[in-house]
């Protein structure tokens, strides 16, 4: 399959990703793709898992563990700043999701098909011309840790990329599901963490200036940094929308902030089926990855109704709730879907142009 799915890859390079950056920037508006070959290395799949519980019948999900070591040639140029640059190898590694939805009572049984990863994958790129590339105004401000992100993201779920295979396929909405609920995350405090800061050349161990990174898929917060303290107290709250579950979870690192490189203090991974579950968890976890360290948090799973009969009781919940969160905690739930537009005006712009 690999050199077909290598012509797909460029298919998307081409009609996607190359309208996308030439769009998300006026200085990248001459932006294109010059050469796309991702080489003769396929892709690996190391396990496959496939869903049986939790999932609709009209439907089957797998999660595919994928590694991809490979020389490829990519070039890239933007002609207004005659700039050139490019990639000439590619990692890698991660969970991704195959949905086959809907199933069919004729062939090919499969309507659609969906990919996207639960969380970033690891990706790393060997660049050629990256100097040249973030030189451009504009771009100047980027690294090369900032649009490997930038790449990730839009390879993480909610975006994903679906594939008709029928033509009576209602393809938006498995494009833009509904989410299936939504995380609200009470980051409230942690104990006993590890002293990284030192003083005298080490002698003398001191304390830690620690905050929070919490994940779902590509939602991403960060708490603020509590100064010089082993047992901080953040109380924050953070609401996160769950499009898949199983398989999704709730990621979050605790870091010591220093001025060069901040300093590990630790993680947790909660899967959010367990939180569905139980509707409502108020723990302390141990700390992963580090020899002590706990993490006290309140995790509430909300199902999203399909009428507003119950809005004013979830409304005086929330207001007795409304110093938890610096912008107010949410009460419902606004899904705008932009599809397209027609027949917009076209704008000419003429410079240094004498019109007689």
């Amino acid at each position: 399959m690999w050199p077909f799915i290598c012509q797909f890859i460029e298919k998307l390079f081409r009609e996607t990703i190359e309208p996308a950056v030439r769009g998300a920037n006026n200085h990248l508006s001459t932006f294109s793709f010059t050469k796309i070959d991702i080489g003769h290395q396929p892709l690996r799949i190391n396990g496959v898992k496939v869903y049986t519980e939790n999932v609709d019948k009209r439907q089957i999900i797998l999660d595919l563990q994928i590694s991809f070591v490979g020389n490829c040639e990519i070039d890239l140029e933007i002609k207004r700043y005659f700039c050139r640059a490019g990639v000439k190898s590619i990692q890698i590694h991660g969970t991704m999701r195959v949905i086959l939805e809907p199933l069919i009572g004729d062939m090919p049984l499969i309507g659609a098909l969906s990919l996207f990863f639960l969380r970033k994958p690891l990706l790393e790129i060997n660049w050629t011309g990256l100097t040249n590339l973030l030189d451009v105004p504009g771009l100047n401000g980027l690294s090369d840790t900032i649009i490997l992100d930038i790449i990730s993201n839009y390879l993480v779920l909610p975006n994903r990329i679906t594939v008709p295979l029928v033509s009576e396929v209602q393809i938006a909405q498995l494009r833009f599901p509904i989410p299936k609920g939504v995380l609200r995350i009470h980051f409230i405090e942690a104990q006993d963490l590890e002293g990284k800061d030192t003083y005298l050349k080490g002698i003398v161990k001191g304390k830690s200036d620690p905050y929070g990174i919490i994940r779902v898929g590509n939602q991403i917060f960060q708490s603020k940094v509590i100064k010089e303290n082993l047992n901080p107290k953040w109380n924050e709250v953070y609401e996160a929308l769950v499009y898949e579950h199983p398989g999704q979870e709730l990621e979050i690192e605790l870091f010591d902030e220093d001025p060069d490189k901040d300093d590990f203090l630790g993680s947790l991974m909660i899967d959010l089926i367990e939180v569905e579950k139980e509707r409502l968890l108020d723990e302390w976890f141990t700390l992963d990855e580090v020899s002590k360290g706990k993490l006290h948090l309140k995790l509430e799973w909300l199902t999203l109704m399909p009428t507003a009969d119950n809005l004013d009781k979830v409304l005086t919940s929330i207001r007795a709730d409304k110093d938890q969160a610096n912008d107010g905690l949410s009460s419902a739930l606004l899904i705008l879907y932009l599809d397209s537009a027609r027949n917009l005006p076209v704008s000419y712009i003429l410079k240094d142009t004498l019109l007689s």
